[in-house]
């Protein structure tokens, strides 16, 4: 959408249907539009260990619908030293971008305490024709955290961290952001008992944004979103290993949501014009239970089921915008799109998986996953409510009504390794009972409906290394089918195939990477999702680091080394209020990355 607010796209999916966990922990966004999804908020001082999950292989953090992507931050690493940190700058030349972040810890292994912050900011980038694509932001955080463990493993570790985004503009929107604020807090306790341990993880994180059209662009119009969004989780697992050959979870997790967004216009912007989120609570009860079993050396079995009930209501879908005749409320916009006057919502999702996993061969196994997950439609999917009196194609709203998404899905992969070779070819189809679908109705309103859906791919992974030059070769293919009416599903990204070839010796590495996309026809032009067909592409990228002395190092990356002009098909369409063409957003033409780090 722009330089920020990456969407994940995992097998056709994304959005609501890509759980994004930060150490655990789900932080919503405050933007109707998604100009903060949950990646917004990795951290920009300490980069994660990111793991990317397709499948159901535990259900500790509810099932899997689309993806899941697991972020972890390292504990600091103290070696034979009582401190340890980093600092890092860096810049690039598309953009003008620039970056400073760091660390410091002290303690030792058993007890320590942690600051981290960082700042980035760049202008607008320009794609592989010259044009300037509005992408310019700024983005600080500071960050507290500390563990301490007992001698007899007990353990406590805290976080709190503040994130501020200023002056965010998106070619993929009507608005900009010239301000979001993130408070996060995490506390989280466990042991060992038994033969394992037990976990116990609360959190809580704020988000206040606003958006608006006019403090980073010209508008004859003038708009403004305030928004928020508070969310509270408690979760407790126990996790047992009685023998060598069992490992068994079971746990419990509450959280709570609560979602406000009004719009207001007018010369003075004293006219409340929308109540976007009518003041949303959402309230999640889940338990689980897995267990995972070897049969043989070669042969381990394993399944979990998982209950979560959810509530949602709308404290202020009576509350009225507009004025004189005009004037009306979240709840008429329901009623009058959908014929629905219930603004509540409780679902009962019942969720599992079976798995195996068969090493037939010394190089070769056989893995099969099956699984039943249940979703619940997000909050702007039930009530988002946009609403524009004059022109019905500006009209975006919500379904209270619409049942959870329920998808049957069948997984099957042969990984093997051999000789410095690893493969892993597998094949995957997601039948989905009430996929949630945005779409146009007859009068242009974007809306929400229940359909049946069918996603099926085939994925391909082959790679080799001796140590010193290594290779590897991945493709994906998935296609998207609306059952209902036969024809595509939107926003589903064409055949890909990514081949990298790098180099290591002596803490010196080269990569250069060539990313291809074939062109994408199957598109849903009705949907309004799709701005329509995309052409094919390839860019070629190219990075490196290398050691400069004991405690300094230097990373560097010329991307799209040709200067190609290029975006991928599932990238947002270029918006403007006041002009309905959609015109996709550009990536960036070449650009020169650098950044030097000291450690110690």
């Amino acid at each position: 959408m722009g330089g920020r607010g990456l969407e994940p796209v995992i097998r056709g999916q994304s959005q609501e249907r890509v759980d994004v966990l930060l150490d655990g922990i789900r932080v919503e966004g405050a933007c109707p539009n998604r100009m903060d999804p949950p990646t917004s908020r990795l951290s920009s001082a300490l980069a994660p260990l990111l793991e990317v999950r397709t499948s159901n292989q535990t259900l500790r953090w509810g099932p899997i619908t689309g993806g899941q992507i697991i972020a972890t931050t390292a504990a600091p690493v103290f070696d034979d030293s009582a401190t340890t940190g980093h600092l890092t700058v860096g810049g690039a030349d598309n953009g003008n971008g620039k970056l400073v972040n760091g660390s410091a810890a002290v303690g030792s292994d058993s007890a320590w305490l942690r600051l981290a912050g960082g700042y980035d900011e760049a202008d607008d980038y320009e794609d592989g024709d010259g044009n300037e694509v509005r992408s310019a932001y700024k983005n600080s955080e500071a960050r507290l955290d500390a563990a301490w463990k007992a001698d007899n493993g007990f353990y406590i570790k805290g976080l709190v961290s503040r994130q501020e985004e200023r002056d965010v503009k998106y070619a993929g929107s009507g608005m900009d952001a010239p301000k979001t604020d993130t408070d996060i807090m995490r506390l989280e306790l466990g042991s060992p008992v038994a033969n394992g341990n037990w976990n116990l993880l609360a959190w809580q994180a704020d988000v206040d944004h606003i958006m608006d059209n006019f403090s980073l662009r010209e508008s004859m119009m003038k708009m403004l979103t305030d928004s928020e969004t508070e969310t509270r989780g408690l979760r407790l697992t126990l996790d047992q290993s009685p023998d060598a050959r069992t490992d068994w979870a079971i746990g419990a997790d509450v959280e709570t949501n609560n979602w406000h967004a009004e719009r207001f216009g007018g010369a003075n912007l004293d006219m409340l014009t929308s109540v976007l989120w009518p003041d949303v609570d959402r309230d999640r009860f889940g338990l689980f239970a897995e267990r995972f079993y070897r049969v043989t050396p070669a042969l381990k079995l394993g399944g979990g089921v998982r209950y979560d009930r959810v509530e949602m209501s709308a404290g202020a879908a009576d509350q009225v915008f507009g004025s004189g005749m005009m004037a009306m409320s979240a709840a008429d916009a329901y009623e009058a799109i959908y014929g629905t006057t219930n603004t509540d919502a409780s679902d009962d999702n019942f969720s599992g998986f079976v798995s195996s996993d068969w090493r037939f061969s010394p190089i070769q196994s056989l893995v099969v996953t099956a699984s039943h997950s249940v979703r619940s439609p997000g909050v702007t999917e039930r009530y988002i409510a946009s609403w524009n009196n004059m022109d019905p194609a500006r009209r975006w709203v919500g379904n209270p009504s619409l049942d959870p998404e329920t998808h049957r899905k069948v997984e099957v992969a042969m990984p093997g390794q051999s000789n410095g070779w690893h493969w892993r070819p597998a094949v995957w189809v997601d039948q989905v009972d009430d996929f949630v679908l945005r779409t146009r109705n007859v009068d242009q309103v974007s809306v929400y409906r229940n359909i049946d859906a069918r996603l099926m791919g085939v994925e391909a992974q082959l790679g080799w290394s001796n140590g010193t030059w290594s290779t590897n070769s991945s493709l994906a293919s998935v296609r998207g089918e609306n059952r209902d009416k036969n024809k595509p599903l939107p926003q589903i990204p064409p055949v890909q195939f990514i081949q990298t070839l790098g180099w290591q010796h002596m803490g010196h590495g080269i990569e250069l990477e060539w990313v291809l996309a074939r062109r994408q026809d199957r598109v849903d032009l009705e949907s309004g999702q799709d701005p329509g067909t995309s052409p094919g592409y390839g860019v070629l990228n190219l990075s490196g680091s290398h050691p400069l002395a004991d405690y300094l190092s230097i990373s560097w990356a010329v991307d799209n080394l040709f200067d190609n002009t290029w975006a991928p098909h599932v990238s947002r369409a270029n918006t403007d209020p006041f002009n309905p063409e959609a015109v996709r957003v550009n990536e960036p033409g070449r650009t020169l990355r650098a950044a030097l780090t000291a450690r110690w």
